[in-house]
């Protein structure tokens, strides 16, 4: 796309309005999709059986996919042009939904999730590129608060529409509905692709990569959500995590080898792109694990329905709705460091307040509080750690820089999900949720911690251009707008 002087208004334009709706539309229904499932998690082991393990794989096999090859995705969209990928992604995301919908077993329902999970990593990086391709500078900043304002409340408001379609309908409604919005942003993702030109076509694709990481992670999520079942020194456990294990270190020796890695290591060595991404992990890790154990705990030992589990953990979705733009505005003129800092300390501060859960569970006092002080925390940092991470990259580099911070937000979901036996243990009890609880704080407040230590203020260079990305401080300036990604 061109980038006009027009962009550094506010989003007026009709291409930047065009460009903005299919940008969080696209987004929101894959980060939905990761934790849509949550409070179905019960109804879904009623129909198909399974149990934990079944519900476990349900949210990990999406994470999965979507995890691995997300950074694949990221080198497509530079390759092929951000509409093209978006409309590829889409297509394939609408697909795999109604397969999910029509599952008759655990793992058709578990093999489908992983197909979408792919669709979906085509979707993220390509929609956020867009928007740093036509808009700059303020504009930029509020352009991306109001994206990573609605697709973080993805995240949020996913349980309650789980939770609606489990009472007054069924699960299989939480996939079927994913058809409705890609049709709606289908006409105007077309009218986008004549105004969005491929990047490099040169430029090769590293599928061996892509491979080497999925199986990386996938060996290691497998044993840990199967050795509950299995037990440790089953070889269908520790052989698997021996492999991961061991692709992970070809993963790295071979990203740091290759011409054209989809993971240049290289990103991380630029100071807010590497303490970033590292407050990504410890931050989106806390989010799944928290959301996740405390949606199953409400129904299963609270009681509550799952529309009603829904509705308690809604307060959050709303203030992050209405603040995430002004604080990212807020980052984009004082820097990101300070709010990062802060909103995970709250977040963490809202989960530790739900230790005075107890039966019988009272919502308002219990639940309640503890929620508002979370959602202000998530308003907090949302954008301005998006800011922090690409307004370091190049913009060349937006949709790789886009897609690591994508990658590394799903890896930590992943990982933290599927520790979550481990934490709770084979059944969900009061005990268990503490235990998560404190978890689940404790991740925050190292998100917040890395982020006071490692992320800079960075000062704009003459000319407002971004330094050389091979700089420990290198990148465009907090206070430009930068080019920002929300890991959702």
């Amino acid at each position: 796309m061109h980038m006009t002087a027009e962009a550094a208004l506010p989003p007026s334009t009709p291409l930047q309005r065009r460009v903005l709706v299919v940008a969080i539309v696209a987004s929101f229904i894959a980060i939905l999709d990761g934790f849509v499932v949550n409070l179905a998690l019960p109804a879904i082991g009623r129909e198909l059986g399974g149990g934990l393990v079944i519900q476990q794989w349900v949210v990990d096999a999406y994470l999965l996919t979507l995890g691995s090859l997300i950074l694949v995705a990221g080198s497509l969209s530079d390759h092929f042009g951000r509409a093209r990928i978006l409309e590829w992604g889409l297509t394939g995301f609408a697909v795999t939904s109604v397969l999910c919908g029509l599952a008759w077993n655990g793992e058709m329902l578990v093999i489908s999730r992983a197909l979408q999970g792919i669709a979906g990593a085509l979707l993220v990086p390509s929609s956020l590129a867009m928007i740093v391709t036509v808009f700059s500078g303020p504009a930029q900043s509020k352009a991306i608060g109001q994206w990573s304002g609605w697709t973080s409340a993805a995240a949020i408001v996913a349980p309650l529409i789980g939770g609606v379609s489990v009472d007054l309908l069924s699960w299989r409604v939480i996939f079927f509905i994913n058809v409705i919005p890609a049709a709606v942003i289908w006409p105007m993702l077309v009218r986008l692709r004549s105004s969005d030109a491929a990047r490099d076509k040169s430029k090769k694709i590293d599928y061996t990569g892509a491979a080497l990481a999925m199986v990386g992670l996938g060996g290691p999520v497998f044993a840990f959500i199967e050795q509950g079942r299995l037990g440790w020194s089953a070889p269908q456990v520790w052989l698997p995590l021996v492999v991961g294990v061991l692709a992970l270190v070809l993963f790295l020796l071979h990203e740091n080898r290759t011409a054209e890695p989809m993971l240049p290591l290289r990103l991380f060595g630029i100071r807010n792109v590497g303490w970033g991404n590292l407050a990504t992990l410890a931050i989106y890790g806390a989010i799944s694990q928290g959301f996740f154990v405390l949606g199953i705990y409400l129904q299963q030992v609270g009681g509550m329905g799952a529309t009603t589990a829904g509705i308690a953990l809604l307060p959050g979705t709303v203030i992050l709705m209405l603040a995430a733009s002004y604080f990212g505005g807020l980052a984009g003129k004082h820097g990101p460091r300070w709010f990062m800092t802060a909103g995970p300390l709250l977040c963490g501060a809202g989960f530790l307040m739900s230790l005075s859960i107890q039966e019988p569970l009272d919502y308002w006092t219990q639940v309640f509080p503890g929620q508002v002080v979370f959602g202000v925390g998530l308003a907090t940092l949302v954008a301005p750690l998006t800011a922090a991470i690409l307004g370091a990259v190049p913009t060349e580099e937006a949709g790789i820089g886009s897609a690591v911070n994508n990658a590394v937000a799903r890896i930590a979901g992943l990982i933290c999900i599927a520790f979550a036996g481990l934490i709770v243990g084979p059944a969900f009890t009061r005990e268990g949720l503490y235990a998560a609880l404190w978890v689940t704080a404790g991740l925050f407040f190292l998100g917040g911690l890395a982020s006071a230590v490692g992320i800079r203020n960075e000062v704009p260079p003459a000319g407002g251009q971004p330094a050389d990305a091979s700089g420990s401080e290198g990148g465009k300036a907090a206070d430009d707008g930068g080019t920002a990604h929300q890991p959702g």
